[in-house]
């Protein structure tokens, strides 16, 4: 799929002459900072949601992780049909359908709750994320599109800043409201009925901010409606539906598409074990909501090391900068599982500072010298984001067979380690 369209304009905004092609609609900018700051923000809330839900449906850790494999399943099922559908109706109103997906996956937790069944749960993430997909195809080039082509660099890092302060503020907002129960009992001490009225209360705790972020999502939905006309003249590129697969054979490309996929499942691994994580007796004792705060300092540091690894890079190669924050976090996770208290737990949650570059260094390495086929290799890149779903559940599974979280952060360190390997294999320029 392509997600990098051509643009053209008949009348306001206007697209530029001479120096690539842009549009100019300065005031859509902001708009689109915010879709970074609220799909950012909805998927670290899953971090939040996960110690919540296994805790009231008494799930083991292969089963919690489902909540980040339905979630990260939507950009393996939804990515290149969500890219189609915005070819046709466009970006502002593709955004529109994003962002009213996601509405209806917020809603969608009214009736899980009321029925306290999991797979309900699992089946409203699903929808939400599918919204968030949506949101993304229409969010990342648009940033691009939307100004000078020499400054396009600029709007994007600037954009994921964005992103990820919805990522440090939302979790730490969350705990407050969802892991604030006052609840004298568990749920492994109910049955029957009791156990299902059980769950229905403490599951409003999560109806509740859902229900907040519906109210929201339908306000920025009606101002991107307004909107809709604002980009005339636009024009999207045509693509088979599996384009860019071929790029699979390219040695290069095909390793930083790995590692993608390796990225996002260890980022995603960890920030989803961080609150049973803390609250261990071993590690800091933590009770839920003291620990579910802290998860904003796993990615904040993601957001501050940008700005480090930002000036870095302008001395350093990539390549070597991404093999040496790799190696990093495979340090902090052995630092962190082979000690004990406080250490154990900064250790962990400073891996966010090392997640900082990975994501745009892997991807800008894997794309060297794909020309005219850039497009094509970001819709594979975006689909091995599906990572989130895979080496999550394994990492539960491991946790479930060993009775070690530990023993689990094992995987996370694994990929880490590949990643690493990608670092030093690509800190040549392509050829």
């Amino acid at each position: 799929m392509a997600l990098m369209p051509e643009i053209t304009t008949s009348g306001d905004p206007v697209a530029s002459d001479g120096e690539g092609t842009h549009v100019d609609a300065p005031e859509l900018r902001l708009f689109v900072m915010g879709l970074f700051f609220i799909f950012g923000g909805i998927t670290s809330l899953n971090d939040v949601i996960i110690p919540k839900l296994k805790e009231l449906f008494t799930l083991n850790y292969t089963q919690a992780m489902l909540v980040q494999f339905c979630f990260f399943t939507a950009y393996l099922v939804i990515g290149i049909p969500g890219a189609k559908l915005v070819k046709k109706i466009g970006y502002m109103r593709g955004a529109v359908a994003g962002l009213l997906t996601m509405m209806v996956g917020c809603l969608l937790f009214i009736p899980a709750s009321q029925n306290a069944t999991y797979a309900l749960f699992l089946f409203a993430l699903f929808v939400l994320a599918s919204g968030v997909v949506i949101v993304q195809v229409v969010a990342n080039p648009l940033i691009s599109l939307l100004g000078k082509p020499e400054t396009a660099h600029s709007r994007l890092t600037f954009a994921q800043a964005f992103n990820s302060l919805g990522t440090t503020v939302f979790p730490i907002v969350g705990s407050i409201l969802i892991l604030g129960s006052l609840a004298t009992m568990s749920a492994d001490q109910l049955t029957g009925a009791e156990l299902d009225a059980y769950r229905t209360a403490e599951t409003q705790a999560i109806v509740n901010g859902y229900l907040g972020i519906a109210a929201a999502l339908a306000v920025v939905a009606g101002a991107v409606w307004l909107f809709r006309n604002r980009l005339q003249g636009e024009r999207h590129e045509a693509s088979a539906g599996l384009a860019g697969v071929d790029l699979l054979k390219r040695p290069r490309f095909g390793y930083g598409a790995l590692c993608i996929f390796l990225y996002v499942g260890a980022e995603v691994s960890i920030g989803s074990l961080v609150v049973n994580y803390l609250m261990q007796p071993g590690v800091m004792a933590l009770p839920e909501q003291a620990a579910g705060k802290l998860i904003g300092l796993y990615w904040g540091g993601a957001m501050i090391g940008r700005f480090i690894g930002s000036a870095l890079m302008r001395v350093v190669s990539p390549g070597k900068l991404l093999a040496f924050v790799a190696a990093g976090a495979i340090a902090l996770i052995l630092i962190s599982t082979n000690t004990t208290g406080t250490l154990s737990g900064y250790g962990l949650l400073a891996i966010g500072l090392m997640n900082s570059i990975m994501f745009p260094t892997i991807f800008s390495l894997a794309s060297e010298k794909l020309g005219s086929r850039a497009a094509d290799g970001s819709g594979i890149i975006n689909v091995a984001i599906f990572g989130g779903a895979v080496v999550p559940l394994a990492t539960g599974a491991i946790a479930d067979l060993t009775g070690s979280l530990a023993t689990a952060l094992l995987l996370p360190a694994l990929c880490y380690a590949v990643i690493a390997g990608f670092g030093i294999y690509a800190r040549r320029p392509a050829v």
